[in-house]
This record gives structure tokens, sequence and C-alpha cells, in this order.
């Protein structure tokens, strides 16, 4: 299994005991990973979690006092569903394989497990503007997934709710549109800069596709605090059939 989890962006010990299961993994083991929820039963509810490296999870267990994929309260609201993105803590306690080497599937232990912010790309207009904001946000790391562009932020507040987009202009995308602009856009709703928070945010690529094209090229933009610029310039990968 592949031990590739962002711990560049998470700062996670690894704990191994002794004490091992049926299966040869360590109890004590955990990993952190970002991953996709799929319910693919509902009575009883039953999960796949696709983990950004491609391993497939099957949540069996938790030490949560409700069901793990109540992820914030034990009410339908905070129910997870097919679609969203986690921040998942776990511990692997078994697989499907037959022989060594061949698991496909991972059967586990959910330690923690967090919503990720999901959002699309927006146009911006004179219409939403002042909705959108201008703030500064400050980009720790930002990387590519398939077709998720995903951001770890800090940013400054401490009473309001802040939002946080990806924008483009609007119009049509051609071949000679490349690279597509893109600004990463925050709106503190005048909050007092008070305390420093931290977010992961992830933003679908979907919309960027060009037909006729098997990829495109876009640069994202930010400006921090200090009125610094954060650059980014990435590829975007896709089946042009799809």
């Amino acid at each position: 299994m592949k031990k590739y989890f962002l711990i560049i962006f998470i700062s996670l010990a690894v704990i191994t005991s002794g004490c091992l299961d049926d299966d040869g993994y360590s109890l004590g083991k955990m990993w952190v990973g970002f991953g996709m929820v799929e319910q693919v039963t509902s009575d009883p509810p039953e999960y796949k979690i696709t983990m950004d490296n491609g391993d497939l999870l099957t949540p069996v267990a938790s030490d949560y006092h409700y069901p793990w994929y109540y992820y914030n309260s034990n009410d339908n609201e905070s129910r997870l569903k097919t679609g969203d993105r986690i921040l998942i803590n776990y511990t692997i306690i078994g697989d499907n394989a037959k022989e060594p080497g061949e698991a496909t599937e991972y059967f586990i232990k959910v330690n923690s497990v967090k919503k990720i912010l999901l959002k699309g790309i927006m146009d911006i207009t004179p219409e939403n503007q002042d909705s959108i904001g201008n703030d500064p946000v400050i980009v720790r790391e930002c990387w590519l997934t398939d077709s998720l562009l995903n951001f770890d932020l800090k940013y400054w507040g401490r009473y309001k709710m802040h939002y946080i987009n990806l924008v483009k202009e609007p119009g049509e995308l051609t071949e000679g549109s490349q690279p597509i602009e893109l600004e990463l856009r925050h709106n503190d709703n005048d909050d007092v800069n008070d305390f420093q928070y931290s977010a992961f945010v992830s933003f679908s690529l979907n919309e960027l596709k060009i037909a006729g094209l098997d990829s495109v090229q876009f640069r994202v933009t930010a400006t921090d605090y200090d009125g610094g610029l954060f650059e980014y310039e990435g590829v975007y990968h896709y089946d042009e059939n799809n």
C-alpha cells in the first residue's frame, strides 16, 4: 500500500505498537489523507472512500459515540453523502487480498474525519464582485489531484463567517485562452484580524475543459496580507470524451 498521504501538509506522528490483528496490520498505526466519499447502500448505510492516491477504503469500525459518517453531530444535516470530500485519519484492520501484495481494498477503523469544502469555479461579474470579496489570504500549499485543485490556507479573523472562491473572467474558453487565468478570492466580511485560522479547500476544474483538447493550462494567483503575490501554474489533464 502506498504510504503517500500528503503528510507534508499535516503534522502526523505515525505510531506503531507491537499489537497486530489477524491480517498482520498494526492496530497502533495510523494514516491520514484526503479522499472522496461514496455511499453504496442506505439501509444499513455503507460507504466507500477513494483516496487521492487511488486506495479504496471501506470503514468497518470507529471510536465515535455516533456513526463516523456524521462528521459534525448526530443529525441528517451532518451526514456525509456521495461526492463529499474528506480528510480522514484511519487505521487499517484488514484487506481483501488472497495473496500478499494483492490488496485492492482496505478495511479500516475511522479515527477522525473532517469534511473539506469542495466548490466549483465562479465567473466574476459586476453583480457578484462585492460578495466575492478581495481580502488577502495566505496560500501555504497548492496541489493538483486529478480534477481537483487543492489549497492549504491561512487567514485572520474572529467573529465572522469567511468565504473563499476561485474565480475566472466570464466567456467561452478556447485553445487560445491558455493559460486560463484564475484568482483565489477571499471575503472576510469585515472581520477583525485577531486570530489566525487554517483551512483546506478544493475546487473542481471540470469547468475548464475545452472541446477537442485533453488538457488545459491554467494559472492561479492570490494576494497575501503583505501584498505579496502567490502564483501557481498547472496543467489539468482529462479525457476529452468525458
